[in-house]
């Protein structure tokens, strides 16, 4: 009898990255219709209502991409050190920030976090390309976005300078 059907690594990997986004929602919610509402916005910031599944997609593609290399170098071991660690580094880093930029309202702290994000993003799928080209490529829109959101963040930030809590 199996214990873990062949199945589970997949569906954890994919689902791990939710887990911080799940949890930054949380301080989302509380400052989207006050403080985030508040501040000036270029006119291609995308509708509130399209950050939810962008992030659900992108979370879904780099978490299965990251199980697409765990599987590929045998999991967790030696040779998965470096991919799986730049990659759990740029999800920490992407996690924290929602707290850094709606928890604290620190709009230039927001803006260096995501250039780290994007850098060990960039990174990771580097790593991946030799190990698995489906998981580099699943990263692919992650970058992109990762550049659209830093570009928003500082013209956010650049914009409300007087709102700054920096």
């Amino acid at each position: 009898m199996e214990v873990v059907p062949a199945w589970a690594p997949a569906v954890g990997f994919a689902l791990l990255p939710h887990a911080g986004g799940f949890l930054g929602s949380t301080i989302t919610k509380k400052e989207i219709l006050v403080w985030y509402e508040s501040l000036q916005k270029p006119s291609w910031c995308p509708p509130n209502w399209a950050f939810a599944p962008v992030w659900g997609t992108l979370y879904t593609s780099m978490g299965y991409g990251s199980y697409l290399v765990w599987k590929e170098l045998g999991g967790f071991n030696e040779k998965s050190v470096v991919p799986l660690g730049l990659y759990a580094g740029q999800l920490a880093l992407n996690w924290a920030w929602t707290p850094i930029f709606f928890g604290t309202h620190k709009m230039g702290w927001g803006l260096v976090t995501l250039l780290l994000t994007t850098g060990t993003a960039t990174a990771t799928t580097a790593s991946w390309y030799n190990i698995s080209k489906t998981a580099a490529y699943l990263m692919v829109p992650y970058l992109a976005w990762l550049t659209m959101a830093s570009a928003l963040n500082y013209r956010i930030w650049k914009d409300n300078c007087d709102k700054n809590s920096e």
